[in-house]
Order: C-alpha cells, then sequence, then structure tokens
C-alpha cells in the first residue's frame, strides 16, 4: 500500500527525487483546465498537484503529514491563490471542500498509502531496511506501531497481520511477538523485522522481504488506511460537482478491491432488499470510465514502484449522493486501537 507521490524538481535543477506515479494517466483522467477546482487529497511530495496547477487548474491540497505541507511551501508561493494547503486526512474531504471549496469540487485525486519519502526516511519508521523508531505514523498524533506490537493481544495482532497484510504466517508472528516482548519491548524496526524474518524465513525464489506484509499491516492499521479510503471516496460522491472526476491510484489488492467495488456499487442503481417492501431505487452517482490503468514497462523501468500501481476513475452523475454511505465497503471489525493506549 505504498504511493510514490512526489515529482517537484528544485528549482536549481537536478535530479528528480520522487516520481509522480502514473501522472500521465491521472491528467487524462482528472482533464484539468483553467477554472477549474480539484482536490488532491494526499499531496506527498507535491508531483500530481504541480501538474494539475501547471494545467491551469486551482488545487486544495491535503495531507495528513505536516512535513508534507511545510514541503510544499514553495508550490504556493509559486502558484499563490490557485493552491491552497490543508493540513488533514483525505477521509475528511467532504467537511474539507465544503470550506475551501463550496461550490464543489471539479476532481478529486487520491494516491492510496505511504508516500516514497516518508518510506526512505529511517525516522518515520516505516522502513523495514533501515533501523529507526517503529512508529509509522503518517501524522504526528496517535498511537505508533510500537504500542501495537507491544499491546495487542496475541489473537487481535493475528488478525490485522492476516486481514491488513495478507500473511499467511499471522498466528505464528503474533505468537512469536508476544513471546519476545514479555523479555524487552520492541522499540525500532529492525528488531521486529528480524524476529519476523526468523518466524517466516526467506526463499532464494522469494521477490519480497519476509517482513514486507507485516510492516504493510501495522502501517495500515495504525493509519486507518481502509477506514480513511472508505470515507474518502463517500466524501468525494458528496463533494464532486456534477460532471466532476474521481481518480484514484492504488498499490495494493486490498485497496483495489475497495475502490473497484465503490465505482461498481455507484455505477449501478441500488434497490432494497428483496426481502422486504419494494422500494424506489437509487440512480447511479457515477459513470465508472473503465478498466484499471497499470503502469507500462517503461514506466516501471523508470519507477519500479509504479509495478503494483492500478487507476480506476469516474465521472460523477448530476444526482444526490447515496445516503448509505459506506455500505459498499464490508471491512471485518479488527481490533480498536486506542484500547492499545499510546
Amino acid at each position: 500500500m505504498m504511493a510514490d507521490h512526489g515529482g517537484i524538481k528544485p528549482s536549481g535543477g537536478g535530479p528528480v527525487r520522487h516520481i509522480p506515479v502514473l501522472l500521465d494517466a491521472v491528467l487524462r483522467a482528472l482533464a484539468p483546465a483553467p477554472g477549474a477546482v480539484v482536490l488532491d487529497g494526499t499531496l506527498g511530495a507535491g508531483g500530481y498537484s504541480a501538474a494539475i496547477l501547471s494545467a491551469g487548474a486551482a488545487v486544495v491540497a491535503v495531507d495528513r503529514d505536516p512535513t508534507a505541507i511545510a514541503g510544499a511551501r514553495p508550490l504556493q508561493k509559486r502558484f499563490a491563490e490557485r493552491l491552497r494547503l490543508v493540513e488533514g486526512r483525505f477521509g475528511e474531504l467532504a467537511e474539507i471542500a465544503a470550506e475551501h471549496a463550496p461550490a464543489g469540487l471539479d476532481g478529486v485525486v487520491l494516491d492510496i498509502g505511504v508516500s516514497s519519502m516518508q518510506i526512505d526516511t529511517a525516522e518515520r519508521g516505516f522502513s523495514f531496511q533501515k533501523d529507526g523508531p517503529l512508529d509509522m505514523r503518517m501524522g504526528a498524533t496517535g498511537p505508533s506501531a510500537a504500542d501495537v506490537v507491544n499491546r495487542l493481544k496475541a489473537g487481535d495482532l493475528a488478525r490485522v497481520l492476516s486481514f491488513l497484510g495478507e500473511e499467511r504466517q499471522a498466528g505464528r508472528i503474533a505468537r512469536a511477538i508476544e513471546a519476545r516482548r514479555a523479555e524487552r519491548p520492541f522499540e525500532r524496526t529492525l528488531d521486529l523485522a528480524q524476529l519476523v524474518g526468523k518466524v517466516v524465513g526467506r526463499a532464494p525464489k522469494d521477490r519480497i522481504d519476509p517482513a514486507t506484509r507485516t510492516f504493510q499491516a501495522l502501517r495500515a492499521y495504525v493509519n486507518d488506511e481502509l477506514g480513511e479510503l472508505v470515507r474518502g471516496l463517500a466524501g468525494a460522491e458528496r463533494a464532486l460537482k456534477p460532471g466532476g472526476r474521481l481518480v484514484v491510484v492504488t498499490f495494493h489488492s486490498l485497496e483495489d478491491r475497495l475502490v473497484k467495488r465503490f465505482f461498481r456499487d455507484r455505477a449501478e442503481a441500488a434497490s432494497g432488499s428483496r426481502h422486504l417492501p419494494a422500494v424506489a431505487s437509487a440512480e447511479p452517482t457515477f459513470t465508472a470510465t473503465g478498466k484499471a490503468v497499470a503502469a507500462t514497462e517503461a514506466e516501471i523501468a523508470a519507477n519500479p514502484r509504479s509495478r503494483s500501481a492500478k487507476l480506476r476513475s469516474g465521472i460523477r452523475m448530476g444526482v444526490p449522493a447515496r445516503a448509505d454511505a459506506f455500505d459498499f465497503a464490508d471491512l471485518p471489525n479488527l481490533a480498536d486501537l486506542p484500547q492499545t493506549g499510546a
């Protein structure tokens, strides 16, 4: 579930540190134009926002990471009143749009997951390849990954690893964590990665590190990534004008299935249960714009992190948003994160 949402080239020249994934496809699907207002719900290093602004549109750029907001100040100076920076969650998209674009949005773009600049900064605690504090918080508040692995019951932890990481050995990993933390708590990323590696092992043909799925699951859990995605999709439905475009780039099958389910649900008429009295069906709220778009071989060669990316998009219809906004999601109930303490 890793995004690579960067791409601002320093004004003095030099290499671009972060390459926006599927940028050309995003711009084709979003179709930004002068006078339009687009909400970039995952600002990151500003690659999408910069391209949208360069096309003449205004941008409301949102990110829960204060370092991303601070890093976009030069972009704001360049484009002045056409760029508004908002520190917040894209799950609050509808409320943010109501404040900063009360006439409605012409477009919404979401690049789901953690940015490469977060992964590459060891102090943020996202990487299993670089030693750092076991943190993983995209924002500056709330329980960390260390709180989760040190305090969740083994059964609850196993469910988190199994569902959010699709880790087949979730039970074994959770029990090993429980046994080790009784001796001393986990505080560093490599400490946890090494334990998971011992439990899972690694065959010569394995393409990914054995800690990949565990770290993925913990990060998604700490930041409530799937919940944010569900709320963001429903918020876009409320905030987009008729004809407005929703574009979502995902990096993991769980996220892609949610987005696919959302567009399929919203592109069909909703009807009541066959076991209840007949009710008027709700009209479709979106027109889906076709199959998912993946990175080309050339883009993958230039930016390997685009390998798993998928883009899905839709165009808002001129009917009210669904009242049952979250019924498409069908997410399981995992242990309540605040119960771990902070």
